[in-house]
Formats: structure tokens, sequence, C-alpha cells
């Protein structure tokens, strides 16, 4: 039991994280290839995101998982960055191994003054 919590502790510290600046640099760049994956509530999808974000709620993120594209980095935000940082591990589980937490998440990117849509 003791081996499976500090390997829980590794997958946790090798999940990639980028600062919300960054992030929407990396998407407004003309030659990027970075997919955004919003997994907030689609109620909370609809009250505000980032411009070409994909709505994949947490719960749903398994059953979807053929929307996620496996040859892209795939950006990972949600309000706060919990919910994005689950996905991400998630993700890595199921294979995907270019996957980044998006710190702060949507809150963040707000007080930023980001483009939200």
């Amino acid at each position: 039991m003791f081996e499976r919590f500090l390997r829980r502790t590794e997958e946790e510290q090798t999940i990639s994280t980028i600062d919300v600046r960054q992030a929407w640099e990396r998407l407004a760049s003309p030659d990027s290839e970075a997919v955004l994956i919003d997994v907030r509530e689609p109620w909370e999808y609809r009250s505000g995101h980032a411009p070409r974000a994909i709505n994949i709620p947490l719960g749903q993120l398994r059953a979807r998982l053929n929307e996620v594209p496996r040859d892209r980095e795939v950006l990972l935000i949600c309000l706060s960055g919990h919910r994005s940082a689950q996905a991400a591990r998630q993700l890595q589980r199921l294979g995907l191994s270019r996957v980044a937490n998006v710190k702060g998440g949507i809150a963040r990117w707000r007080l930023l003054g980001l483009p939200i849509e």
C-alpha cells in the first residue's frame, strides 16, 4: 500500500504545468498545434472560456477520449487548476504523453485580462 502511495506521488510530480500567459502565447502562435481542453462543466464553460477551447468535462474525459488528439500538445484548463491536473494525470495513465496543466486556470486567465469568449 505504501508503494502505491509513493507511485501516485511520483505520477503527480511528472505532470507538466504551464502558466496561463505562456498557454495563451502558445495557443495564439500562428504555427502552434497545441489544443486547449476546458474540463469544466458545460454551464461553467458557457460562462466564459478561452478562445478555441474545447469543452470536455472531467467526468466525460474517458468516454470522449477519441476527441483528444494524440499527435499534438494538449493543454488542460479548469477554474483553478485542480480538475485540469486530475485530467492530465488521467490522460497520462491512458497513454498520452504531451499533456500539461494550465496553472491557475480560467480564474487566473481572467485576472490577467486574457481573451475570453
